[in-house]
């Protein structure tokens, strides 16, 4: 149990794959979680993975705590869940509220809940969310992604309160638009020459976690691009 084990949820999608490569590359021993067997089936060799749907909190605790035993406890989540969800304030529906909010803050709080003590055992550990720029930045026409992803900014700067003492430093980063294979035809050329690829937001995710952000915690990096 001598590994230094990084779990990557939402590891079936590009950032969550991109994630996985970028700390498997840095010596983590890295293991996937996705609800597609599909997706963690692309997963670069000799990355781990467990299928399952994190947005349970029983599932969630289930999933790492299987990690922790098989593998080791880990020292690093990064948690790349998110949905999404175009509508205006007037349109909204309880469903699409809740839905919004069990994915995009939901999940970030269950699976900080179930690392954080092993994290405290190990005397450190790191922990980065994905938020997103319209929850920092109020945005028509998205009102419950805006409000969802606004919890989880609030959240993180709540867990850094509550976990730094303990040593777990808790951060996210907020992409704008992602330009992945999924978002690309939908987005006009405008936008898309706007648009980050999930590697850059990766790098920014791999160095959050390592120890030269060691001094980093409770911050949620813009992560727009130009």
């Amino acid at each position: 149990m001598s590994a230094r084990v990084a779990i990557v949820v939402g590891a079936g999608g590009e950032l969550g794959r991109a994630t996985a490569g970028k700390l498997a590359a840095a010596g983590f021993t890295v293991v996937g979680v996705d609800r597609s067997a599909e997706g963690l089936a692309q997963l670069p060799d000799g990355i781990q993975h467990q299928t399952g749907d994190a947005t349970d909190p029983a599932t969630a605790k289930t999933l790492v705590d299987r990690i922790a035993a098989e593998v080791g406890p880990p020292e690093v989540l990064v948690n790349t869940l998110g949905t999404y969800h175009l509508g205006g304030a007037l349109d909204a529906t309880p469903d699409d509220l809740q839905m919004m909010l069990d994915v995009n803050a939901g999940a970030a709080l269950w699976l900080t809940q179930t690392v954080a003590p092993y994290m405290q055992n190990l005397g450190a550990g790191a922990i980065v969310h994905v938020a997103a720029r319209p929850g920092l930045d109020p945005t028509a026409g998205m009102t419950t992604y805006a409000v969802s992803k606004a919890a989880l900014v609030h959240l993180v700067r709540v867990l850094d309160l509550e976990l730094r003492p303990r040593g777990i430093r808790v951060n996210a980063v907020a992409p704008a638009i992602l330009d992945t294979e999924k978002n690309r035809p939908y987005l006009p050329p405008e936008l898309l020459a706007h648009a980050v690829k999930p590697e850059a937001v990766a790098e920014v995710i791999a160095f959050l976690v390592s120890a030269a952000a060691a001094a980093v915690s409770g911050a949620i990096v813009p992560t727009y691009g130009v």
